[in-house]
């Protein structure tokens, strides 16, 4: 087999450690008992019958399968703009504030190449979604990170980040993952205003919102944040649409612009029917969050089970969002540790928090994204394994 040089801008740069740990089960599974997955937060749920009666019955049309256009379905763009305004208190121009996305990941990237050259700082949460940093990375920047830490509600540190002169970017992500910190507009204020005082773009990723959180925020409630910030959202999560991929990027007609130089060069429009199908989720009336939100949390009172009775671990009971973060128990090196005794005891993978960032060794997460009957699986076999 022939060799060939990677590019520089993977060194670094490894493969997702999800895929990684996916591989690695799998060939558990072979050897016997399958692995109960408790760690990745992918929603088990299936959207509304209406979203998918909408696929169908578009799909079905013979005029919907040609290239889209790169700035979306009208009927999308509407149905997000008016999503906003219902559920955030915000208003946004369906024609020039909002752009579709196949999913918010893409948009990180999209955001990265747009706005970053070589050597520019980032400003990155410790802990925080792995992906902002790989994303910066590979579009050349360097990752500043900023520690959140447990008695500051997980929120940023102000006096903390100085010499900001490289800094171009700042992620934040609120309800935060994996730490469930709740939004809040106090906060949210503070960081528009120190993003304004440096001349940083803040990038919110906003798609945990609306999971066991009674009032859903969006940064643009804070006055005068279009002008410095914009916004990821995504149907993955609030929707239970995260194999279909939609998601949307939110901020002022210069950002949009600015963002879509990128993206028209990447890739097309999204296939119309989804976008259909996303509008018609977008529409649905508080009944839908209430029942998704009443699921997860019977959930959760199994994932205190298996976490506080079993494991002796130390969470925040007000935590939101798709996960639970946990402190550990003493007489564990690190999360790592401890989730490999699980696995490796149990055959119940939860996820270690240092995959994070350094913040996150002492800790681990579990996804609430497993029916109740297979948390009380997990917590069966590792009573019966004696951790």
């Amino acid at each position: 087999m022939m060799e060939f040089t990677l590019a520089k801008r993977l060194e670094g740069i490894g493969e997702y450690y999800f895929s990684q740990k996916l591989s690695e089960i799998a060939q558990l599974n072979k050897q016997g008992e399958p692995v109960i997955n408790l760690g990745i937060g992918s929603p088990d749920l299936p959207p509304h019958p209406h979203v998918i009666t909408a696929l169908q019955e578009a799909a079905a049309r013979p005029d919907v399968h040609g290239y889209q256009s790169y700035r979306g379905a009208e009927v999308f763009r509407t149905a997000a703009a008016a999503w906003y305004r219902q559920w955030y208190g915000v208003d946004l121009d369906p024609s020039s504030e909002i752009l579709p996305l196949m999913g918010s990941k893409e948009g990180i990237m999209h955001i990265c190449m747009t706005y970053l050259n070589e050597g520019d700082e980032v400003l990155v949460p410790n802990p925080g979604y792995p992906t902002y940093s790989s994303a910066v990375q590979l579009a050349g920047g360097r990752c500043r990170e900023y520690v959140l830490r447990q008695e500051n509600g997980y929120y940023p540190d102000f006096m903390e980040m100085r010499y900001l002169d490289k800094v171009r970017m700042m992620f934040i992500n609120y309800p935060h993952m994996p730490t469930g910190s709740a939004a809040d507009k106090e906060w949210l204020g503070r960081i528009v205003g120190f993003a304004k005082d440096h001349g940083i773009l803040v990038v919110h990723d906003n798609p945990y919102s609306f999971i066991l959180n009674p009032e859903p925020m969006s940064i643009f409630s804070i006055p005068g944040a279009k002008e410095i910030a914009i916004e990821l959202n995504s149907l993955s999560k609030s929707h239970n649409m995260a194999g279909w991929r939609v998601g949307l990027l939110c901020g002022a007609a210069q950002r949009i612009e600015e963002v879509l130089r990128f993206k028209t060069n990447m890739d097309s429009g999204m296939f119309l029917p989804v976008q259909m199908a996303a509008a018609k989720a977008l529409s649905l009336d508080a009944g839908w969050y209430e029942g998704i939100n009443a699921v997860y949390a019977q959930r959760r009172q199994k994932a205190h089970e298996l976490l506080y009775d079993l494991l002796k671990c130390e969470y925040d009971t007000g935590q939101q969002g798709l996960f639970l973060w946990a402190g550990l128990p003493s007489g564990y090196r690190d999360g790592f540790e401890l989730s490999d005794v699980v696995l490796q005891s149990a055959r119940v993978f939860i996820t270690p928090g240092g995959i994070f960032g350094s913040e996150g060794n002492r800790y681990i997460r579990i996804s609430l994204c497993s029916p109740v009957e297979r948390f009380e699986q997990a917590i069966q076999r590792i009573k019966e394994a004696g951790i």
